[in-house]
């Protein structure tokens, strides 16, 4: 029996046997062609024909992870269909007369390499995405295709790393779980498997792949990170008691639906979830949640080319809200720049990009673009329960800029005859150490303040949270955020405000019984953790005494 250690990016376990993901690793041979036009013709299929699969294989995210995650699917069919990636390959094929597969190859490596070597973690990242469009360009000009794992009766899927398309893929139903030698906690691969409910562990080290074969038995434990190949008896005989225990428990879940998140001494707690697009409305139905938390409105501007109007963002809103009758669905406001890119904004290369022209940053010095949302926010709120919530705050003086700009925008709609809801609560994400420390002035300006501890952790640890190299600097349990969330907490109910938190930690069930003691009234959690969150509220005793770490 031995153990390998990686990180758990999905707290579930699974035993049963190994299947190795390998990989058809075509060697790429440069060959002098004599007809240039037919070498573009056959590149120009095979990129009908990769289109046509990313395409497919978007459709299949779309039922099984989501919108936001299916999203990445766009993205590669934009990078098959750029410009200056197809001019660099088509000139190469016509100047130096060269074999379509050649010039695929060769220009995605100098593009990746360019890619790997800027400063932006997020641009960094997308060397990954132009190999990957790369092999399947490749693949599909020399008709040969990946080996696909002997996955009868359900498997452990065991490789380097899983590019998105690899992990989509393949069949759910036959994935136990997935490890990989490499690959971080934000990785596509790693927030694909916590979608489809998969146990998964990544970052086991190149080792362990020396060691497995097709057929051997293993067990992946998502929760503790540990990887044990050839388990003893009586491991694998616990091992597969907990996932009899844990497969029991998801059924016990379901019974849940349409219970109250009521603790034992009688405190009610709101759970709502997180989403990122109109088309997950389903799963926070599904999942039975009190309302939405978190809508991501900036995916409405990454899936455009060009400013979404404010009639298309008011059709979106006024279908969510109409969705959602009687629950509060709370709209996060443009939250583009650091990690998340839109071309047609023109934003100029940061050294700093996290630290820089973000967020609400970016809407105040773009007016026109801010209030374009805003009265589109406002249309839609006469539709249902709207919350408004601002990112990225900092200063008394940015918030009383967000208040005057909606009055101004309420004013113009009142001029021009189109009507709205005088309920609209507004709120701010504190997810800077600014906003937590001067949250007393912040709390009587708004109507609830949302904790999101993904940015909050960054900033206060200065730990890059798309940096896989510090991940075990990361420490989201840390005294100090903690404690930012407590202060939060007390200054918002002193000015008869609510709280929520709408990061990953909301999900964290080992810390739930502290947050409801510090006194959050709601947690936002992606809509699979719904009800497991429930569970957890429904268990606890906050009457009991109880000692929390300082605060």
């Amino acid at each position: 029996m031995t153990i390998y250690r990686g990180k758990g990016v999905y707290g579930a376990i699974a035993a049963g046997k190994i299947a190795v993901f390998k990989r058809s690793h075509l060697p790429v041979k440069r060959d002098r062609i004599k007809n240039p036009r037919t070498e573009l013709e056959r590149f120009e299929a095979a990129k009908r024909q990769a289109i046509q699969e990313l395409e497919a294989l978007y459709d299949k995210a779309l039922i099984e992870v989501g919108e936001s995650n299916a999203q990445i699917f766009s993205i590669h069919v934009m990078m098959v269909e750029d410009e200056d990636f197809n001019e660099a390959i088509t000139g190469m094929i016509s100047a130096q007369r060269v074999n379509a597969e050649y010039a695929v190859a060769a220009t995605a490596e100098n593009f990746a390499e360019m890619f790997s070597a800027m400063e932006d973690a997020y641009m960094r990242a997308r060397a990954a995405d132009i190999r990957d469009i790369s092999n399947r360009l490749i693949t599909c000009l020399t008709h040969n295709k990946t080996d696909e794992p002997m996955m009868d009766g359900g498997v452990i899927i065991c490789a380097d790393d899983l590019a998105p398309s690899e992990t989509v893929s393949l069949d759910k139903n036959k994935v136990l779980a997935f490890v990989t030698a490499h690959g971080s906690y934000s990785s596509h691969t790693a927030i694909l498997a916590r979608n489809m409910s998969i146990p998964a562990i990544i970052g086991v080290g190149d080792e362990f792949l020396n060691h497995i074969k097709d057929g051997d038995l293993a067990i992946a434990n998502g929760h503790s990170g540990e990887f044990i190949l050839h388990p003893d008896g009586k491991t694998l005989s616990e091992a597969r008691e907990k996932q009899r225990t844990e497969a029991e428990k998801r059924e016990l879940l379901q019974k849940l639906k349409g219970k109250e998140n009521v603790t034992l001494d009688g405190r009610r707690i709101h759970i709502y979830a997180n989403i990122g697009s109109a088309d997950n409305i389903g799963a926070v139905l599904l999942n039975d949640a009190d309302g939405i938390g978190l809508f991501r409105s900036e995916f409405l501007y990454l899936e455009s080319q060009d400013y979404p109007s404010e009639e298309t963002q008011f059709k979106v809103y006024k279908r969510v809200l109409e969705s959602m009758p009687a629950r509060k669905v709370i709209i996060r406001t443009l939250d583009i720049g650091a990690d998340k890119q839109a071309d047609y904004f023109g934003l100029e290369k940061e050294e700093n990009p996290a630290l820089g022209l973000r967020a609400i940053r970016l809407c105040l010095t773009r007016p026109e673009v801010f209030k374009t949302q805003l009265r589109a926010l406002y249309r839609a709120s006469v539709f249902g329960k709207l919350g408004i919530m601002f990112p990225m705050i900092t200063s008394v003086s940015e918030l009383e800029a967000c208040l005057a700009i909606c009055e101004q925008v309420k004013r113009e709609l009142s001029l021009s005859g189109k009507k709205y809801s005088s309920e609209v609560e507004l709120g701010i994400m504190i997810e800077t150490p600014a906003a937590a420390i001067i949250s007393d002035k912040l709390a009587p300006l708004v109507d609830f303040f949302s904790m999101g501890t993904n940015d909050l952790t960054q900033y206060t640890l200065a730990c890059d949270r798309q940096n896989p190299h510090i991940e075990q600097f990361c420490d989201t349990h840390h005294e100090a955020i903690l404690r930012l969330i407590a202060l939060s907490a007390q200054n918002a109910h002193a000015h008869d405000a609510w709280i929520g938190i709408c990061g990953e930690l909301a999900a964290d069930t080992s810390l739930t019984e502290e947050f409801l003691r510090m006194g959050i009234d709601e947690l936002s959690v992606s809509p699979a953790y719904v009800l497991r969150l429930r569970d957890t509220v429904r268990k606890l005793n906050l009457s009991e005494s109880h000692t929390t770490s300082e605060t």
